[in-house]
């Protein structure tokens, strides 16, 4: 009855985050210009799903997302196995500086490898996730996952199993990419700098939860928006000639 409702819910206050018509160059809708135009805030019906849970719910700025088990992100690296079927719901952009933040609260997460956070999803086999990854009572996985051509890296650090919430900062500097995380919003620290050869045009990012194991719950997003590129040039070493 749960998953039924917040279907009817959804489907009620996101009307059009299941596909958006193809458009010509003269009438294409920058999400992340428009967002600018519009104080940094996201217009949420503008999302798009790429595999739509059976259960989410959108209440004000509040996006939930109740996890099915057995969906990952994964690609071949390591465990050789590809996992490409977690719920992933994005916002598209040309504009080629520029930095999106979100808080995600996993209080629900409770099972090895529950997670939830920010997504650059091209396709299967070109994206990269920022996320807290549940592991046991003790600790879980603060990480980024970078997919080039089909195969993941995975870089991580460990974190105590008491942190519930974590922000995420996602920037763009042309084809370079940079994920931060912070604890209160206001104090970003560096996970990832890295760069993907797919995503030099036309970009699709926002959000995603999955559960890989026997395991479900609900992910909850909010204070989403765009802003200026809060990821600097870089001052330091000159580059080569």
């Amino acid at each position: 009855m749960k998953h039924i409702l917040l279907t009817i819910l959804a489907a009620a206050t996101l009307v059009g985050c299941t596909g958006r018509a193809e458009q010509s160059s003269d009438d294409y809708i920058d999400d992340v210009k428009t967002a600018l135009a519009d104080g940094g805030t996201i217009d949420l019906s503008r999302l798009q799903w790429t595999r739509e849970p059976a259960a989410y719910e959108v209440k004000g700025d509040t996006i939930a997302i109740t996890t099915a088990p057995h969906t990952d992100l994964w690609q071949r690296t390591y465990y050789h196995f590809q996992n490409d079927n977690a719920p992933v719901l994005q916002m598209t952009t040309r504009e080629p500086f520029f930095s999106f933040v979100v808080k995600t609260d996993f209080t629900q997460s409770h099972h090895r490898f529950d997670q939830c956070g920010i997504v650059m999803y091209l396709d299967s086999e070109n994206w990269l996730k920022g996320s807290v990854e549940y592991e046991n009572e003790a600790f879980q996985h603060l990480g980024s996952v970078v997919t080039n051509q089909g195969y993941s890296d995975w870089a991580t650090t460990a974190i105590p199993a008491d942190v519930k919430t974590m922000w995420y900062r996602f920037s763009r500097r042309e084809d370079d990419y940079c994920i931060e995380c912070s604890a209160n919003g206001i104090d970003f620290s560096q996970m990832r700098v890295c760069h993907l050869s797919a995503a030099a045009n036309e970009i699709t990012f926002g959000i995603y939860a999955c559960s890989p194991e026997e395991s479900s719950f609900t992910a909850f997003f909010t204070d989403m928006k765009i802003t200026e590129c809060a990821w600097k040039a870089h001052d330091g070493q000159q580059p080569d000639e």
